[in-house]
């Protein structure tokens, strides 16, 4: 990866975000999905969710460095409370 100069957090990033498309779809082929209505002000799909889950993240951890000089690690906490409760309650 030295090509593109990425860090190896970078690369880890991308290849966990890779490896969740890849088992979501997966997990369509084996089991579609039906949309469902929780606490989003929509119906949405599981891959949906996880969408929302991980834009919703990537906020959380903007706001966390725009409001604290704290460690990044109490955003990541809080952000898989957020992408969980997506996933399994929106």
């Amino acid at each position: 990866m030295e090509w593109m100069a990425w860090t190896t957090p970078t690369a880890v990033f991308f290849l966990c975000i890779a490896l969740m498309l890849a088992g979501m779809t997966v997990w369509e082929v084996v089991s579609p999905t039906v949309e469902a209505k929780g606490f989003l002000p929509m119906r949405t799909t599981r891959g949906d969710r996880l969408f929302i889950g991980l834009l919703g993240s990537a906020f959380i951890h903007l706001g966390w460095l725009a409001a604290t000089d704290l460690s990044l690690w109490g955003a990541f906490a809080v952000s898989l409370v957020w992408i969980a409760l997506v996933i399994r309650f929106g």
